[in-house]
């Protein structure tokens, strides 16, 4: 199957099942499993956090790292096409009782600091109070520049505000950039990490920050129901993942530009619009091109995608090759 609708789909590797299947596990509700402290501890250390916390999804992680910093009738700032407000099915304001302020993005994915000031609301009953600021990196497949991080940083300290970074894709910003993952993260209060997308485990997120924020994080875990029993068994994969996973991605971001090149090179397709930075190619389709019905037919041949017109998301990923790109337009071309 050649699969372009998500990064999300990546197959866990013979190596890595092998490493899954022979984890030393125990009850972690208890703290009791040596393959997730193990992992919890390298990752905290690594990136520069007193302590880290592995969760079920990235989806879960967002929601304990915005719990764990606000309480109930506080507000986080956040990008109008932020995933933690956008596709995490509204869980903080649910569950949390916490209110998203979402501001609009700049096309680079960044957000103006103008308009985050005058966001923020003043110390006054009327208001809820805001606590957080809450961004992505990558958003969209863009990367933030780490000067613009820097100003971050400096804008949250002026205004007595804390900063979490939704790192789902921040090993793709980091190889993009050219630098170590703590280039990124030395900014941050918090931040997450998704395993299960290009870096290639089959489940989880990690949720870092301080001792004191991660032990919060943790009761509101088991609170939502994500506290995990013999997780060795997925966190084995979650190391695999960080310590053997991370320079390839490099070859899905080569991979997204050999992809949109050729792309443009049939008519009525056009990335022109939405240049890849990292993993993800956004391509315009001309409206007299019946897409759907071309993914339909695809199907059947193997080959997955999400079908749309402006844009079209696709994702390349450790489970897509060159040569699966070359069957993909091949096919695209005999639909024609």
């Amino acid at each position: 199957m050649i699969d372009f609708r998500s990064d999300t789909v990546t197959q866990p590797s013979p190596y890595m099942r092998e490493a899954m299947a022979q984890a030393p596990v125990g009850d972690d509700v208890y703290g009791d499993d040596p393959a997730v402290n193990e992992l919890e501890a390298w990752t905290a250390k690594r990136h520069g956090f007193e302590a880290a916390l592995f969760t079920s999804s990235g989806t879960q992680a967002n929601l304990l790292g915005i719990l764990a910093h606000c309480q109930r009738g506080d507000e986080y700032l956040c990008g109008q096409l932020a995933h933690n407000y956008k596709y995490e099915a509204g869980g903080a304001a649910i569950l949390g009782s916490v209110q998203p302020q979402p501001i609009e993005n700049n096309p680079d994915g960044t957000l103006c600091f103008e308009k985050l000031a005058s966001a923020i609301k003043p110390d006054d009953i009327h208001f809820a109070q805001t606590k957080l600021l809450s961004l992505e990196n990558t958003i969209g497949g863009k990367v933030l520049p780490l000067d613009y991080l820097a100003k971050a940083r400096k804008f949250v300290d002026q205004h007595n505000l804390l900063l979490h970074l939704d790192g789902a894709r921040v090993y793709n910003a980091a190889v993009a950039l050219n630098v170590d993952v703590t280039e990124i993260s030395q900014y941050f209060d918090s931040m997450t990490i998704c395993l299960s997308k290009g870096l290639g485990a089959p489940v989880g997120s990690l949720l870092l920050g301080s001792t004191d924020y991660i032990e919060r994080a943790r009761r509101l875990r088991k609170m939502v129901g994500g506290g995990m029993r013999q997780a060795g068994i997925l966190a084995a994969a979650g190391k695999i993942a960080l310590t053997e996973n991370v320079e390839r991605l490099a070859d899905d971001h080569a991979n997204a530009d050999y992809l949109a090149q050729q792309l443009d090179l049939l008519d009525g397709f056009n990335t022109a619009d939405f240049p890849p930075q990292t993993n993800i190619v956004y391509v315009n389709v001309d409206k007299k091109i019946d897409i759907a019905a071309i993914a339909a037919s695809l199907k059947p041949q193997g080959i997955l995608f999400s079908p749309g017109y402006s844009p079209m998301r696709l994702v390349t990923h450790l489970d897509v090759s060159r040569e699966d790109i070359d069957t993909f337009i091949n096919a695209l071309k005999q639909q024609r």
